[in-house]
C-alpha cells in the first residue's frame, strides 16, 4: 500500500502525526525533561506514570507496561482496528490514502467474529437510512413535528444527525439486505433481532425519533429512539450493548462536546437526549448525557483526560438524590472534582430543556451552574437537615451508617485532603470531635480482582531473554550476533509472555530481510498492538537500566549472551547419559565460558 513516492500509507501517516500532539488531545501532558508525562488512560492511574518521548515518537507507561507508537495509542484508546486507526490519523493529518480494496464480504470476519469496521459501516448505513426517513415528505412528518414542538433548531438536527424510524417491522432490515449487509452483522450491531418463531429478523427501533450515539471520534456506535405515539412503550429505547457500545462508559454528545469540555475544563452531565441538545442549542456546548445510568467510574475515566470538573444536573427528587449518592463512589475512585446542581433551587422548570425555552432561561441556567456545590457538601447538607431534630441515639445510628458506607468506599485510604474534609463536616454535623470520628472509620474489605482483569506485573525484574530482546531493540545490529544455536537457546529459556515470543519472530523476520530489528524498524513493520506494547516496554526498561548509554547497553548484551550460551551448554551436558561425558562437557563449558573450578572434580594426574 505505497504511493508514487514509494512510502507506504502507514509511513506517511506516521510521519505526519506527531505523537505528543495526538496523545495531548486525549490526555493532559506536561513537560518533564526531554519527555512529556501524564496520567495513563489504560489503567487506574492517579499519579502520572505515562511518558511520551518526542525523539522516538513513542509512549510508554512504566506501571502497566502499555506502550507503542501513535497507531498503538489510537488503537488502544479508541478501540480501533488497524485500518480504522490509519484512516482516523490520515483524516486528522490531511493525508490522502491509497484507495482501500477489502477482500471478500465486508460483513464477514475472517476470524468467525463480526469485524468492528463492518459494524461501524453498518451503523453508518442505518444512520443514513434513518436520516432519509426523517426528510421523507410523508413518512418523516410526525418525527419532524416532534422536533418542531421541542424547539430543536435545524442546525442541531444536523449537528446530532437526528433521524426517524418508520412504523414498520422490517424497513431497515429490507434496506440493509438489498445493500448486501448480512443479518448476522445487523444482529451484532443491535439494529435488528431474530424472530423467535419464524425465520428472519425485525427492526429494533420502529416509529421513533432517532438519536445516533457517537464515540469520541465521531463513529456511530449505537442509537436511541424516542416514541412518536403515546401508546408505544417505553418512551425511550436504546440499542443493546455490543462490541462497540458499552452503556456504562458511553456519554451522549461526547463527540460534539469534546472541544468545549477541553476549552472550559468542565463537563455538564444531564439525563436525556433532548436536554443535551437543548443545552448545546443555548450555547452550553460542554454538556453530555448519561444513557439511563448514574455517573460511573467508566464515564469519569473518559472525562478526566478532558476536564477537571464535572457538574451533575439532578432533580431534587428521590431518583435524583439516589443518583447523587451513587456518584459518591466515583468521588473516591477518580481524581476529578464532582459538583451537583439542582435546578429546582433556582427555577420551577423540571429539566434544562424546559428552562432554556423560557425567557431568561439561559441566564438562570448559568446562575444555577455557578451555584453548584461539591458532591460531598451536597450530601452533608442533606445529612444535616436529616439529623437536625433527632436525639443522640438516632444521630448515632445515622453516623455509624454513614461511616460504614464511606468505609466500604475506601475512606480510610482516601486522599488525605478529601478525608480531612469529610471528617470535619461529620464533626460539625454530629457535634463530635474530628479525632473521635477518625478513630471509628471502618477499614474497607479488600475486594478480589475480577477473573478477567489485567494483572499487574509481578516483578520489575526482566528475564534473560527479555534482557537480550530489550538490548537488541535499543541497538538493532546486535541481533545479527545471534547464531542458530543462540536462537534455539532463546526458545529453550522460554518467553515471559506470548507477546514476547511473537516479538522475537518479528525481529527474526526483519533480520532475514536485511533490516536491523531495532525499535524504530519494528514499529514500522508490526501492526499487532500487543507486540508493539511489549517491544516498547522492554526497550524503555532496558534504557532505564543502562541509563540510555550505548556502551552500557552493549556490555549488558554481551554479559547476557554469555550467560545464554553457558546455560545452553549446561543443559546439553545434563542431558548426556554417560556421567564421564557430562563431566567432560562441563569442563569444556568452563574452559570456553569461564566458571568456578570448585564446581568440578580435578582432572586425574598423568
Amino acid at each position: 500500500m505505497a504511493n508514487s513516492s514509494g512510502m507506504s500509507d502507514w509511513d506517511r501517516v506516521r510521519d505526519a502525526s506527531d505523537i505528543v500532539r495526538v496523545v495531548g488531545e486525549h490526555v493532559s501532558l506536561r513537560p518533564k525533561g526531554r519527555e512529556y508525562v501524564g496520567l495513563c488512560p489504560f489503567h487506574d492511574d492517579h499519579n502520572p506514570s505515562m511518558g511520551v518521548v518526542p525523539a522516538k515518537q513513542i509512549f510508554h507507561c512504566f506501571v502497566c507496561g502499555t506502550g507503542g507508537d501513535v497507531f498503538t495509542f489510537v488503537r488502544k484508546f479508541h478501540k480501533m482496528d488497524p485500518r480504522e486507526a490509519l484512516e482516523y490519523l490520515a483524516e486528522r493529518a490531511g493525508v490522502a490514502l491509497t484507495p482501500y480494496r477489502a477482500g471478500g464480504d465486508p460483513s464477514a470476519d475472517r476470524t468467525n467474529t463480526i469485524d468492528r469496521r463492518a459494524m461501524v459501516d453498518a451503523n453508518a448505513f442505518a444512520a443514513s437510512f434513518y436520516r432519509s426517513i426523517l426528510t421523507h415528505p410523508e413518512i418523516g412528518r410526525q418525527a419532524r413535528d416532534i422536533i418542531a414542538e421541542r424547539g430543536i433548531h435545524p442546525d442541531m438536527v444536523e449537528r446530532f444527525h437526528l433521524g426517524a424510524a418508520p412504523d414498520r417491522w422490517d424497513s431497515l432490515a429490507l434496506k440493509a439486505r438489498a445493500a448486501g449487509l448480512s443479518e448476522q452483522l445487523l444482529i451484532a450491531c443491535g439494529l435488528v433481532k431474530a424472530r423467535e418463531q419464524n425465520s428472519g429478523v425485525y427492526d429494533v427501533l420502529r416509529n421513533r425519533l432517532i438519536f445516533p450515539i457517537h464515540d469520541q471520534v465521531g463513529r456511530i456506535i449505537a442509537f436511541g429512539g424516542r416514541r412518536l405515539q403515546e401508546q408505544d412503550n417505553p418512551k425511550y429505547l436504546n440499542s443493546p450493548e455490543t462490541r462497540l457500545f458499552d452503556k456504562s462508559s458511553t456519554l451522549y454528545g461526547l463527540f460534539q462536546a469534546t472541544s468545549a469540555v477541553r476549552r472550559t475544563r468542565t463537563a455538564i452531565i444531564t439525563e436525556g437526549y433532548t436536554d443535551v441538545i437543548a443545552c448545546h442549542q443555548a450555547g452550553f456546548d460542554n454538556t453530555l448525557g448519561t444513557l439511563g445510568t448514574a455517573l460511573t467510574a467508566g464515564h469519569v475515566r473518559t472525562l478526566r483526560e478532558r476536564c477537571d470538573t464535572v457538574i451533575l444536573l439532578f432533580d431534587a427528587d428521590e431518583a435524583g438524590l439516589r443518583a447523587a449518592d451513587r456518584a459518591v463512589e466515583v468521588f473516591f475512585s477518580e481524581t476529578i472534582d464532582i459538583r451537583v446542581c439542582t435546578l429546582r433551587d433556582h427555577t420551577d422548570a423540571k429539566d434544562p430543556d424546559e428552562l432554556l425555552k423560557q425567557p431568561g432561561g439561559a441566564e438562570c441556567f448559568a446562575r444555577a451552574l455557578a451555584a453548584s456545590v461539591d458532591l460531598l457538601e451536597f450530601r452533608y447538607r442533606r445529612l444535616e437537615l436529616q439529623t437536625a431534630d433527632l436525639g443522640p441515639a438516632a444521630r448515632q445510628r445515622i453516623l455509624e451508617g454513614e461511616l460504614q458506607r464511606l468505609g466500604e468506599l475506601g475512606l480510610a485510604s482516601a486522599n488525605p485532603v478529601r478525608k480531612a474534609f469529610i471528617i470535619k463536616r461529620l464533626s460539625q454535623i454530629m457535634g463530635l470531635s474530628p479525632e473521635l470520628i477518625a478513630r471509628v472509620i471502618p477499614v474497607a474489605r479488600k475486594i478480589p480482582a475480577a477473573p478477567d482483569a489485567t494483572p499487574a506485573r509481578a516483578s520489575s525484574l526482566l528475564g534473560l531473554v527479555e534482557h537480550l530482546v530489550g538490548c537488541a531493540l535499543s541497538q538493532g545490529e546486535l541481533w545479527a550476533e545471534l547464531t542458530d544455536d543462540d536462537h534455539d537457546a532463546l526458545k529453550a529459556e522460554g518467553y515471559a509472555s506470548p507477546e514476547v515470543a511473537r516479538l522475537t519472530d518479528h525481529m527474526n523476520e526483519l533480520h532475514f530481510d536485511g533490516v536491523a530489528p531495532g525499535l524504530d524498524a519494528l514499529l514500522r513493520a508490526v501492526e499487532d498492538a500487543d507486540v508493539v506494547s511489549a517491544a516498547v516496554d522492554l526497550h524503555r526498561r532496558i534504557e532505564r537500566q543502562t541509563e540510555t548509554s550505548p556502551a552500557r547497553n552493549r556490555e549488558l548484551w554481551a554479559s547476557c549472551l554469555l550467560t545464554l550460551r553457558r546455560r545452553a551448554v549446561d543443559r546439553a551436558a545434563a542431558a548426556l547419559p554417560d556421567p564421564l561425558a557430562r563431566i567432560q562437557s562441563r569442563r569444556l563449558l568452563h574452559t570456553s565460558y569461564g566458571g568456578n573450578p570448585k564446581a568440578l572434580p580435578r582432572p586425574p594426574r598423568a
